[in-house]
């Protein structure tokens, strides 16, 4: 038993010595990883990385005038839609009520076993501090699953991970109590089309409830053309000065001088601590 159970947790070191990455993005609802981690993602998965979305709540109390079950039926064929844009291998909406989100042992459980099943090299998640609590809870979540995902006894019917994966947080604007801070920059000028693309597939979110919500509704275009250049303004990724030292770090001054889109990424010292060689193996985009 436990001869199969250790071969099944070598498994996400195995992945790197193939040569390929096994990335898991967990957001607080269907629409978040995108936002966050969508550039990022299409050009992972561009490259035959298998990335796995996942949304902690399924996203039913998101709409002004629809939900429930009807609305998260809805968010989940978006999420469908959204991960078939983007090329990743797979996008889990899981039955956690929207804007009930609480850091739970339950929770934690399910984030864990996640984890060890897709066999993480990665994980990345919200910051533990935002203006949305289901968004400071998954980031929590996450966070207290950092080294459990190691631990044999906690979920015993998983196995656990033979090493921990690299844990990242999403780059957010919030001063308090501490800054983000991009320890890794993406240039995703190439992939930020299938960001938007994917990014579109969220009807019910990005042309109705949050314009609904930010008192800016009639300004959603009706053609389709028009919608997706009004949301690639939107959704943009404008490259601070931090985040273009970051990239002046990881592509040089010339390379990063020409950037214009760009999502960072905040190391978490729970999991696992890489050295900037390894780094460039997990983001072989970097190279």
């Amino acid at each position: 038993m436990w001869k199969l159970v250790l071969l099944m947790a070598a498994a996400g070191v195995l992945s790197a010595q193939t040569g390929k990455l096994r990335i898991i993005v967990f957001g607080a609802h269907p629409d978040d990883c995108e936002i966050r981690f969508g550039g990022t993602a299409a050009q992972f998965a561009a490259m035959g990385h298998a990335v796995k979305f996942v949304s902690v709540t399924s996203g039913d109390a998101g709409h002004q005038s629809q939900g429930g079950g009807a609305l998260a039926k809805r968010r989940r064929a978006e999420a469908q839609e959204s991960g078939r844009r983007l090329g990743i291998a797979e996008y889990e909406v899981l039955d956690n009520h929207d804007g009930e989100l609480l850091p739970v042992l339950e929770v934690r459980n399910q984030i864990i076993r996640r984890i060890r099943a897709w066999n993480a090299d990665m994980v990345l998640a919200p910051r533990p501090n935002d203006y949305h609590p289901d968004h400071r809870y998954t980031g929590m979540l996450v966070q207290d699953a950092a080294y459990m995902v190691v631990v044999p006894n906690i979920c015993p019917d998983t196995p656990p991970l033979s090493r921990n994966p690299v844990f990242l947080y999403f780059q957010d604007g919030f001063q308090r109590p501490n800054p983000f801070r991009p320890d890794i920059a993406v240039a995703i000028d190439d992939s930020f089309d299938k960001k938007v693309s994917a990014l579109d597939a969220h009807v019910s979110q990005v042309y109705e409830w949050l314009p609904w919500v930010d008192g800016k509704l009639e300004q959603v275009p009706k053609d389709a053309a028009a919608r997706r250049a009004w949301l690639a303004k939107e959704y943009g990724n404008p490259v601070t000065a931090e985040v273009r030292a970051a990239l002046e770090k990881w592509y040089g001054a010339d390379k990063a001088r020409a950037v214009r889109q760009a999502e960072a990424f905040e190391l978490c010292e729970y999991g696992r601590r890489p050295s900037e060689q390894e780094i460039r193996q997990l983001f072989p985009m970097l190279r």
